[in-house]
Parts: C-alpha cells; sequence; structure tokens
C-alpha cells in the first residue's frame, strides 16, 4: 500500500490547478523592480537587489539615497519631499541594472537605445531627451557613468546638474 497520496485535479479543478502552480512560480521568482519615478520605499528594494549598503543625505529640496554594490558600483537616487524618486545617477565599474533602476521607465528607454543603435558610433556616450525622460550614459570598461532623471518631477529650484 502506497503511504504516499497524490491528489489529482479533475475537470476545471485541473486548469484551476494548473493556473495556481504557474501564478505560484511566477510570483516567487519575479524580482522585485523599483527605481525612477517610484515611490521612497523602492529604494529598499533596490538595495536588497544590488546586496549593496545604502548611504541617506539630506538637502533642502531632495533626499539622496546612495547604495553601494559590492562590485563598486554606485547608484544614487534623488527623492522628492513628496517621496517620489525623481532621479537617477549612477558611476563604477559595472553598469548598474538599468531594468531595476529605471522601472517603468525602462521600456521607453530600451526603444530610444534601439532607435539611435545604427545612427550612433559604438564608443559614443547615449543622449536620450524625451519629454518625460532624459537618459545620459557613458564611459568604458570598468568605468561607466550616467544619469537619468523625469523633467517634469524635478523639484522646484533643482536644476539638472545637481544629478550626478
Amino acid at each position: 500500500m502506497n503511504k504516499w497520496r497524490i491528489r489529482k485535479c479533475h475537470g476545471n479543478w485541473a486548469t484551476l490547478c494548473l493556473f495556481a502552480g504557474i501564478l505560484s512560480a511566477l510570483l516567487i521568482a519575479a524580482p522585485a523592480f523599483a527605481g525612477l519615478g517610484e515611490d521612497v520605499r523602492s529604494v529598499q528594494a533596490d538595495q536588497a537587489h544590488m546586496q549593496g549598503t545604502l548611504r541617506t543625505t539630506q538637502n533642502a529640496a531632495y533626499t539622496v539615497q546612495e547604495i553601494k554594490s559590492p562590485t563598486g558600483t554606485i547608484v544614487r537616487e534623488y527623492v522628492s519631499a513628496s517621496g517620489k524618486v525623481f532621479a537617477v545617477a549612477w558611476q563604477g565599474p559595472w553598469l548598474p541594472d538599468m531594468r531595476q533602476i529605471l522601472a517603468t521607465y525602462f521600456e521607453p528607454y530600451q526603444k530610444a537605445v534601439q532607435a539611435q543603435g545604427n545612427s550612433r558610433a559604438a564608443r559614443r556616450p547615449l543622449m536620450i531627451e524625451q519629454p518625460g525622460l532624459v537618459v545620459e550614459s557613458g564611459g568604458h570598461m570598468r568605468s561607466f557613468a550616467g544619469r537619468a532623471y523625469i523633467p517634469d518631477m524635478l523639484p522646484e529650484g533643482v536644476r539638472a546638474e545637481e544629478i550626478r
């Protein structure tokens, strides 16, 4: 006699069991994407994703949340008084996970990069200027730097040059 009994799903239950299994697998495997344009709580998700250390610096108009990864890459997330990440900047030997730090802005970024792909020289800095997103990125192996910001979300009196 078999001690272990496996419950089988029948009919509509089979579909429900399959759906529940797939949904569970996706939820367990899904990374926590957060970053540009997101709530300040996204900084902790980014820190966990990068496995980095966090340092906070307060400014009159915004807060800078600086995350340093074990690989030496530094990501700074600029948070407005309303608690939204309005800009990110990075520097270090490796590019950060752009999908992670750009969050919902990753897709427009990716499309702009692809559109520039054929027209830009391989070693030129990347410059994307759209009404809702600005991204500047450049560097070479072991030395990358860049920034991304949402022009409409810049706090009053804050200039883009402050994002570095």
